[in-house]
Formats: C-alpha cells, structure tokens, sequence
C-alpha cells in the first residue's frame, strides 16, 4: 500500500510518502524540520518534494494526519492540507494519535509511556504494554503522572517517550533511572506504519483535544465599543 503521511501536530513539520507491504515499511520521499512554529508557511513544499522523490502522488491509497493531543493551530494547518489533498486524490484520510504515533516510534516491548508536554503543570499521556494501549489518552498533573509512571516501572521495564519524558523526570526523582525517548514528534516510519494498518473509519481525520484551547475568544467585535463597568 502506498501512503502519504503528514505530521503538523508537535516539535516538527513532516511530510513523507512511503510503500508499505507485508509489515515493512519503505520510504520513497520523505521532508522532516524540528519546527514548533511556522507548520503552514513550509508544509506545501515539503509535500511537493516528498512526493517528487517518490516520482509522484499517483498510487496513493491512504493519507495519514496527526490530529493531536498537540497544538491548536499546528494540528489544524495539518488537518486542512491532508483532507484537501486527499479530496483531491480520492485517498482516505486517517487521523492519527500523537500519543500513539509516540509510542510505536519505539520498541514495543514492555511499558511504553507517550508523554507529551501540556504546560500547565500537566502532560498529555497514555500508557501501552508490549504495544497495546492499556490507558486512555488523558490531561494529567504531574505529580499524578509521574505516580503512574513509577507504579508501572516497580511491575517491568518502562520507557517514556515524547517531549513530557524530561518533564516526569524532572518533576520526581524516582524517574531519574527510567529510560527516556524524548522525540519532538513521532518518527514517519510509525506514522507510515499506523496509516496503513488502522482501520480507517474508526480513526476519522477529526483534532483530538484533551483540554480547552489556550486562546479564549474575544470579549466584543471588531468596532464594538468597549463596555466601561459601572459602579
């Protein structure tokens, strides 16, 4: 199966095209920038190039599309270009988890933990044995994370990956000899992998979002005048 991967949603823009057969994973043409801002100013190019080095959109089956835990905007600038082009390809598009794009970037065995960093004294997270998910993907304190965390290292090996690793780490001291992974953003190989393995009409191109948006909307419209409190 050939597949277009993009990944908008975290630390990096990508975009990359890849043969996938028989549980091996082949890349054709692949463009990757470590990136948290500036997704939609590059991701048209690099698309292009990607798929100029695997001699063309033609084939493509599936179009796999990060739609978070992540950022907002990033997340959506994403979205936007992986349904349009796959509307205009006649592809299906696959929304993908970043938590569990996360966790197949690494081996598979034992405890995975996929930890991205939230801010706000929280982490997005979800935990998965021997690659299956044993969690839901969740908004966590951390000092409630980092807990979980260590009840699954006292029962078996445990890596954290994703940028919430160093975070857990430096929040409780018990973490300190756990193996840590932490990735900007899932690697292609994984994202490739998921696109053509999920069944699609269970994982719809729609953004996950664990927590409300930072931004808040505006309190009156442009023009409107401002309303002065009264006493």
């Amino acid at each position: 199966m050939k597949v277009m991967v993009i990944d908008t949603a975290l630390g990096a823009c990508l975009a990359g095209c890849f043969t996938v057969a028989d549980g091996q994973v082949k890349a054709d043409g692949v463009r990757r920038e470590e990136m948290t801002k500036g997704h939609q100013e590059r991701l048209g190019g690099m698309a292009r190039d990607a798929a100029a080095d695997a001699g063309g959109l033609s084939g493509i089956e599936r179009i796999g599309v990060t739609v978070g835990p992540g950022s907002f905007t990033g997340l959506r600038v994403g979205l936007s270009f992986g349904l349009g082009l796959g509307a205009a390809l006649g592809a299906k598009v696959v929304g993908l988890s970043t938590l569990d794009a996360l966790a197949a970037s690494v081996p598979a065995s034992g405890f995975v933990v996929a930890a991205i960093d939230a801010r706000r004294g929280q982490v997005y997270m979800r935990s998965f044995k021997d690659g299956v998910a044993i969690s839901p993907a969740e908004a966590v304190p951390l000092a409630e994370a980092a807990e979980r965390v260590v009840s699954l290292a006292d029962t078996g090996s445990t890596v954290i990956v994703g940028s919430g690793a160093p975070v857990l780490v430096e929040a409780d001291a018990r973490l300190s000899s756990i193996d840590i992974q932490p990735l900007a953003a899932p690697t292609a190989e994984a994202l490739a992998h998921l696109t053509a393995t999920l069944d699609a009409d269970a994982y719809p191109p729609k953004p996950l979002y664990l927590r409300a948006p930072d931004a808040t909307p505006p309190t009156r419209l442009p023009g409107q005048p401002r309303t002065v409190a009264t006493l």
